[in-house]
């Protein structure tokens, strides 16, 4: 907190007075994260509403890999907190959180975020099946969350690879052929 302070140009008194605690300053800059995310989703689909739900989809998916690869600390950020939410049962069992945690504002305000971009990707499958443009028999969450789940495996071998890529692979390669892996995927 001291290191912080210092480069805010603030005192470490004033800081704990914004943020009362570590995990406090922590889920406020995961929040960030997640609002940012989510104005990048909004700005997407209206971007997108007169095309079709398959292309919309793509989109989204593109521009969580893109927010990832720009901002990787809040993508780390936003990975540790929903592995706090898996732990704690949704952060329904206080035994594991602590006080720090217990007592965010950030923490509260997240949990009513936290499913945002998932509803509007399922919203956006959903309106694709409608249209035609999306498979019929495809379940919209497991569509999400298995695209979801390759974003975040890439963005990790990014992670990994630091200057040379990991197994010596074209990482845009790799991002490309995820795009079109969702793509195959959702289409008929």
């Amino acid at each position: 907190m001291e290191d912080i302070a210092t480069e805010a140009g603030i005192t470490k008194v004033t800081l704990y007075t914004y943020f009362q605690s570590k995990e406090n300053l922590k889920l406020a800059l995961t929040f960030r994260a997640l609002q940012l995310l989510i104005d990048k989703y909004y700005v997407s689909l209206e971007q997108n509403k007169e095309e079709t739900g398959l292309t919309s989809t793509l989109a989204i998916f593109r521009l969580f890999i893109e927010f990832c690869e720009e901002n990787f600390l809040y993508s780390e950020a936003l990975l540790s907190y929903f592995e706090l939410v898996r732990t704690t049962a949704s952060g329904n069992n206080e035994d594991k959180l602590t006080d720090g945690v217990k007592e965010s504002i950030y923490f509260r305000k997240l949990q009513g975020l936290q499913n945002l971009p998932f509803k509007l990707t399922v919203q956006e499958i959903i309106r694709g099946k409608e249209d035609g443009s999306i498979r019929g028999d495809i379940d919209p969450m497991l569509a999400t969350l298995s695209a979801w789940i390759s974003s975040i495996g890439y963005i990790k071998i990014v992670a990994a690879s630091g200057e040379l890529p990991l197994f010596n692979v074209d990482l845009e390669a790799l991002k490309n052929l995820q795009f079109k892996s969702a793509s195959d995927l959702l289409q008929k």
